[in-house]
């Protein structure tokens, strides 16, 4: 199971001209290769008439599936360099189609590299890139006499209370990143005295927005 990655937190579209050609960038992230393909079909039938629907996408924990695809453009100039993007901003998970209305100038090879690359970059910062951090749930079983001094512990350290659950004893949710769990099962088991049961019970992504 990966640790952290980053990828987009959802779907951005944006437009640019570039020499009366209309570059129409959309992202959203796909966790799998049938994902992408949806995406990408959906895209095409919104837009059959245009010039070019390009695409490219790369998904898996260790990018192991990277499509780009330039729908008629000269060999390399689209699909190419829109994956280059995501690999230059190391983004995961990830799909992406530039449409274009051509309009009437050619811009030459390295102007649609510039083209199509300039639209992905404006279309992922259309969609924000997040970072999703691995976490382990882990459950502080107490008693109500230690809720207290536990609760405020928490909530002043570096770990977030996710939720305190009331029963016989009480059951406090706390979200720890990955390979911090034996440092918090440490700390928590000096701060009761021994007192709490202290078990993960799930491991979760936690995102946050960095671009």
């Amino acid at each position: 199971m990966r640790k952290d990655y980053k990828t987009v937190k959802g779907y951005g579209e944006k437009e640019i001209v570039i020499s009366k050609s209309r570059f129409i960038a959309y992202v959203d992230r796909a966790e799998t290769e049938e994902e992408a393909i949806n995406f990408i079909n959906k895209i095409k039938k919104m837009h059959y008439n245009a010039t070019h629907n390009c695409s490219c996408y790369m998904i898996g924990e260790h990018n192991q599936i990277q499509k780009a695809n330039d729908d008629g453009e000269p060999s390399g100039t689209a699909g190419v360099p829109m994956l280059e993007v995501l690999k230059k901003q190391g983004l995961q998970d990830t799909v992406v189609v530039v449409t274009r209305y051509f309009g009437g100038i050619k811009l030459g090879a390295g102007g649609l590299v510039r083209a199509y690359g300039k639209a992905t970059t404006e279309g992922i910062a259309a969609a924000q890139v997040v970072e999703r951090r691995l976490h382990h749930v882990m459950k502080v079983t107490i008693d109500y006499t230690w809720l207290g001094k536990v609760e405020n512990e928490i909530r002043n350290s570096k770990y977030t209370l996710a939720e305190i659950q009331y029963a016989d004893n009480v059951d406090i949710i706390v979200h720890v990143l990955k390979d911090e769990e034996q440092a918090f099962v440490e700390w928590m088991t000096e701060l009761t005295n021994g007192q709490a049961t202290i078990t993960c019970i799930d491991k979760i992504f936690i995102e946050r927005v960095i671009s």
